[in-house]
């Protein structure tokens, strides 16, 4: 874990909900694929969020961050960071921190899996992936709860068009116009899609009430419990 001292280079809205924040660490940030930081709002209030960035990118690290009115967590956060953005102050940020990170050394095929703003979490390791040529099969799924929150549609559907392996499925969980994709909870779609996920690699990331339940069906479906990767992990049972 590095202790790093970064300018907050911009905040910018994704959704009316999501922003998306850019900053500048002093010096190389050090991270693998799928690891979160802590910002330091104090020395006993930290308030961690995953990297979207990929590792390459050590001079500018990217966060998504979910806030709204009734989510003091990430609101705070971003408040804090606003104003070291305002004052053209440093923030205090401590980054490599998890154990769910991408197996690069793996012959498994993958799969992403995202609700929410868990998104950045694979995010960075789909990014990864594409970087290093990786040549196994790549599922993305990104479950949401209306189509305008896949803030990221477009850029995720370039990422899987370049190469035949990466396949990007977004999820819908309630639909509202003429919504032509999957339908319902995100980890519903991998098992309508996959007959048995036995073989695959599984990194997942959303609420752990919800990582909990996609662990549990994701067993029963055939997934082997030590290919299944999640911080969300140590939180439940």
């Amino acid at each position: 874990m590095q202790t790093l001292k970064a300018d907050v280079v911009s905040i910018t809205p994704l959704t009316e909900f999501v922003s998306k924040v850019v900053l500048a660490p002093e010096q190389p940030a050090e991270f693998e694929a799928g690891h979160y930081l802590q910002l330091v709002l104090a020395e006993k209030d930290k308030r961690a969020f995953s990297i979207a960035s990929r590792p390459s990118q050590k001079q500018q690290i990217e966060l998504h961050i979910g806030a709204s009115g009734a989510d003091s967590y990430a609101m705070q956060a971003l408040e804090h960071l606003r104003q070291h953005h305002e004052n053209g102050t440093q923030a205090l940020i401590e980054v490599g921190l998890g154990v769910s990170q991408l197996r690069i050394d793996c012959t498994r095929p993958v799969v992403l899996l995202a609700g929410g703003t868990g998104f950045s979490y694979v995010k960075s390791m789909a990014d990864h992936l594409a970087e290093i040529d990786c040549d196994r099969p790549v599922f993305f799924y990104w479950g949401v709860k209306h189509e305008d929150a896949l803030y990221a549609k477009e850029e995720m559907q370039q990422w899987a068009a370049k190469r035949s392996n990466f396949t990007f499925i977004p999820v819908v969980e309630q639909p509202q116009g003429e919504w032509h994709g999957h339908t319902g909870l995100v980890h519903h779609a991998v098992m309508k899609d996959i007959v048995s996920l036995e073989p695959y690699s599984i990194y997942m990331a959303g609420r752990f009430d919800m990582i909990g339940i996609v662990r549990d069906d994701f067993i029963e479906h055939g997934a082997q419990r030590e290919y299944m990767f999640a911080d969300a992990f140590a939180f439940i049972k």
